[in-house]
């Protein structure tokens, strides 16, 4: 947004005129006889403070434009004051429907000296002048001055108190401004045609106008504003609001142009970082991924996605991203995303990337995949490598569709596989979901595979669904589907979770399977889980211990009310340290909050169980 500005003061002449007379008719001494020579107004003309404002119509303030778009004028009715060396008497003067002044309270010279300073101001009386809305006609102040004596005409220039601001849309965004409001003072008191205090800090509606320029003709709207105050930011449709590029400190009787161009929606700082704050921005993001897949994004307001006009997607997931996705915590609303692909997710893939602090709100995943082998489906992603998902939110559903005859769907409420080089990274840590997920080989509330990785202080709670079409075994949780020489810690799920379908089935309240791998203090409850007899289990359906990498290691995990009696559905050789239920009376949650807190100072995770007030299940909160 660009802001220039340029000063020119209006003038009214006014012509004040004595009774036809000589001096040797006036009285021998300096002073005139009382009340003999009144002052007199031939004519009222009043200018504007510069460019080249248009008429307004029937405005419901008195003082308008002309019909020539270029200066101001006087109404019939009118009344203005005016004051001979600022003191004494107050004349008021009122404009005839012919353009004439008649005094309804007349002034009279009283003396013979010469250089009289003569004062006048509109309105005629002081009070508060409200500038709230100008949406019909502008609100004006004037004050004028001049000098004469009993036989010279006086002629008063009238200076405009008030600045005035105009916004001028161009290209795009014209089209898409239908009122405009800037943010200053909505009212002031004045005295003799001079603000005296601004008072009210609020949104002006503005004047809708139009000028012409070199031919070209523009819309824009205007507004007179209290000067002195520091003008910020304006605000589009009622809604849209901008910051200034600079701002503007208006000063009486000049007028400022502010050229209004469509919202990119983002600015970039001196770090090339995107700072967005509205879809177009969002977008216009993610297209610069192609020549630098690495570009930082800082979101500052909340998105809602445009819904899809033919029923498909409304997002282009980004294919690759190796930087850090800020969301500042906000909200992404409406994701939209139907496709036949590898990996599918607001992104697609993550490599040594960032992604923080974003919510995804009501997302439409759904992944029907016809090809050959695997698919990875997520809210946030499909897959990440060496990378970390931190403090991120779905609700919605997530669905992967495994169609192919030879082709598998990982399916997870926040990201479909986390596989790293080793177990340095949090893949995912202090994330949630409630969204509906449902796949066929590897599904989990949160995470559908986890390998070599770490998943902490996440949580699920909608229904978690697998149905199998595979001959051989699949692996369902309700935090996470199957896990490999990773830690799952601090973890809970309360939504459903089921199996069902063909082949061997492994259904576990948190997780499906962990060949390998390591659960510390996480439970499941209140949903049901269900699965076949002997691979289902309250907290894990499969618990595998390898002599190579040992792990298999269940420790500090509770469940309750999901339909299992057993805590892990098979154990082949692993290493359960502590499976309880919990029962209410010996077993109480708070007996659980107690257990689990400690494992986790042990393992430094800055997060904690904890028993709000009215709650009946533990939640996590960050140290």
């Amino acid at each position: 947004m660009s802001i220039r500005y340029s000063y020119h003061i209006g003038f009214v002449a006014l012509l004040l005129l004595l009774a036809a007379c000589t001096k040797d008719e006036l009285a021998d001494d300096a002073r005139l006889p009382e009340g003999q020579y009144p002052l007199q107004i031939a004519a009222v003309t009043l200018g504007v403070e510069g460019g080249e404002a248009q008429p307004w119509g029937a405005p419901a303030t008195r003082v308008s434009e002309k019909e020539d778009g270029n200066s101001s004028k006087f109404d019939a009715d009118d009344k203005f004051a005016v004051q001979i060396d600022d003191k004494g008497k107050v004349g008021t003067y009122t404009v005839q429907n012919d353009g004439s002044v008649e005094a309804e309270t007349p002034l009279y010279w009283s003396d013979r000296d010469e250089a009289h300073t003569v004062t006048a101001w509109y309105p005629a009386t002081g009070g508060t002048l409200d500038l709230s809305d100008q949406s019909q006609s502008l609100a004006y102040l004037l004050g004028g001055s001049g000098t004469g004596d009993y036989q010279t005409p006086v002629t008063l220039t009238f200076a405009h108190r008030l600045a005035k601001v105009r916004v001028t849309p161009t290209g795009d965004a014209l089209g898409e401004v239908q009122s405009l409001q800037l943010y200053t003072y909505t009212q002031c008191t004045y005295e003799k045609g001079t603000v005296v205090q601004g008072s009210q800090e609020g949104w002006i509606e503005m004047k809708r106008c139009e000028y012409t320029e070199n031919g070209v003709s523009f819309t824009c709207w205007e507004a007179n504003v209290v000067p002195g105050y520091e003008i910020k930011k304006l605000r589009a449709n009622g809604t849209e609001e901008r910051n200034l590029s600079a701002a503007i400190t208006p000063e009486a009787g000049s007028y400022y142009n502010i050229t209004l161009n469509k919202d990119k929606g983002y600015t970039i700082d001196e770090n090339g970082t995107y700072i967005v704050y509205s879809e177009e921005g969002l977008r216009a993001w993610a297209g610069s991924l192609w020549n630098a897949p690495s570009r930082k994004i800082i979101l500052t307001a909340d998105i809602t996605l445009t819904p899809p006009a033919d029923g498909g997607s409304n997002w282009d997931p980004i294919k690759t991203y190796e930087g850090t996705f800020d969301g500042g915590g906000h909200t992404i609303s409406g994701l939209v995303i139907k496709g036949d692909s590898k990996k599918l997710g607001f992104f697609q893939y993550l490599k040594s990337a960032t992604v923080e602090n974003l919510t995804l709100e009501n997302v439409q995943i759904t992944n029907d995949f016809s090809g050959t082998g695997w698919s990875y489906v997520g809210g946030v992603a499909g897959e990440i490598d060496s990378s970390t998902i931190e403090n991120c939110f779905v609700s919605g559903s997530v669905i992967g569709n495994a169609l192919g005859q030879w082709s598998d769907s990982y399916v997870g409420g926040v990201v479909g596989r986390i596989a790293s080089a080793g177990t340095l990274y949090y893949g995912a840590i202090g994330c949630g979901s409630s969204a509906t997920v449902k796949g066929h080989n590897r599904v989990g509330g949160v995470v559908g595979e986890l390998i070599l990785d770490n998943v902490a202080s996440c949580y699920a709670t909608g229904s978690v669904t697998l149905e199998s079409k595979a001959t051989d075994n699949t692996y369902i949780g309700g935090v996470v589907g199957y896990c490999y020489d990773s830690f799952i810690s601090g973890c809970y799920a309360t939504g459903s979770v089921t199996g069902s379908g063909s082949g061997t089935i492994y259904v576990g309240g948190v997780l499906g399977t962990s060949l390998c791998g390591t659960l510390n203090a996480c439970y499941h409850a209140q949903g049901k889980v269900s699965g076949p007899n002997g691979t289902t289990g309250g907290v894990l359906g499969q618990n595998i211990w390898d002599s190579k990498f040992g792990g298999g290691i269940l420790n500090v995990c509770y469940w309750e009310n999901n339909g299992q009696e057993k805590g892990i559905g098979t154990n082949e050789g692993g290493t359960v340290l502590e499976a309880t239920q919990v029962d209410g009376t010996t077993v109480t949650w708070q007996n659980a909050v107690d257990a689990m807190n400690p494992k986790l100072d042990g393992l430094r995770i800055s997060w904690h169980y904890e028993l709000k007030d009215g709650n009946r299940l533990p939640t996590l909160k960050k140290l």
